[in-house]
């Protein structure tokens, strides 16, 4: 029970980062990297069968490329609620 909700605490703060890149603020390459490859390692969850893991590997993916360049403002909007709502739920 105590893990689900620590999943889920790391949903919220990649939710947070994730809306920090909306508004055009510059990510330090350590955290990307760090939400980027915890994100990557919850989506292993997806080979147990969870499917909104997906929206983990996306943001994933999302972390990664937003090192590089700025990915579009849909998707980040979408991945951003996705994940605030998965870490919210984990609370309840």
């Amino acid at each position: 029970m105590v893990f689900v909700k620590i999943l889920g605490f790391l949903d919220l703060l990649a939710s947070i980062t994730l809306f920090t890149l909306i508004f055009g603020v510059n990510l330090p390459l350590q955290i990307s990297l760090f939400f980027g490859g915890v994100l990557f390692m919850k989506s292993l969850f997806l080979l147990t069968g969870d499917v909104l893991s997906v929206f983990d590997l996306i943001s994933a993916i999302l972390f990664i490329i937003s090192i590089f360049f700025m990915p579009w403002t849909f998707i980040l909007w979408t991945c951003s609620l996705v994940l605030m709502t998965k870490g919210l739920a984990s609370f309840l």
